[in-house]
C-alpha cells in the first residue's frame, strides 16, 4: 500500500523551519501499518503548488496532507484538495475532527476536508506534530479496508 504525506508549510518549504509533522506522520504509519510504503514531500502554502503535489501522488492509495487547514489567509489546503478530488468523503474529515476534539478544543478551527480522486483518498490534517501522529493513529487501521472499498473488493 502506498501512502503519501505532504507537508504544507511556507517556512518548512523555504528551509527556515524543520518539517516535524511530516516525519512524525510517516513514522507513525510505518509503525502502525506494517507493509505500508510512505513518500513525503514539502510544499509552501500555495494552491498551485499543493495541487501539483497532489497530482504528483495521484494513483497512490492514500494522500495525507499536514498543515494549511486553519483559518489564516494562506491556509488553502482544503480549497486545493476540493479542486483536486472527484468526490468528497466527509466522514473521514469528520472522524479526524471528532478524535482531535478529544485532545484539544482548538480542533474546531480546522477546515480540513477529505475526498477521493479515482481510487486515491486524500485527507487533510492540521500541521502540528501531535495532530499528525493522531491522524496516522486513527487512520492506520482503516487504510486496507478503505483501499478494498475504493476498488470494489468485497462488495
Amino acid at each position: 500500500m502506498r501512502v503519501a504525506v505532504i507537508t504544507v508549510s511556507d517556512r518548512a518549504s523555504r528551509g527556515e523551519y524543520e518539517d516535524l509533522s511530516g516525519p512524525e506522520m510517516e513514522a507513525a504509519f510505518l509503525e502502525l501499518a506494517p507493509g505500508v510504503e510512505v513518500d513525503r514531500f514539502v510544499v509552501p502554502d500555495d494552491k498551485a503548488e499543493i495541487l501539483a503535489a497532489l497530482e504528483r501522488f495521484s494513483g497512490f492509495d492514500w494522500i495525507f496532507t499536514t498543515g494549511g487547514t486553519g483559518p489564516a489567509p494562506r491556509d488553502v489546503t482544503p480549497e486545493a484538495t476540493l479542486e483536486f478530488v472527484d468526490r468528497e468523503a466527509p466522514g473521514l474529515a469528520e472522524y479526524l475532527r471528532l478524535e482531535s476534539l478529544k485532545e484539544t478544543s482548538h480542533a474546531v478551527f480546522s477546515r480540513g476536508v477529505a475526498g477521493m480522486r479515482g481510487t486515491t483518498y486524500v485527507v487533510n490534517a492540521p500541521g502540528s506534530v501531535k495532530a499528525a501522529r493522531l491522524c496516522a493513529r486513527i487512520f492506520a487501521p482503516l487504510l486496507e479496508h478503505g483501499v478494498k472499498m475504493a476498488h470494489g473488493i468485497g462488495h
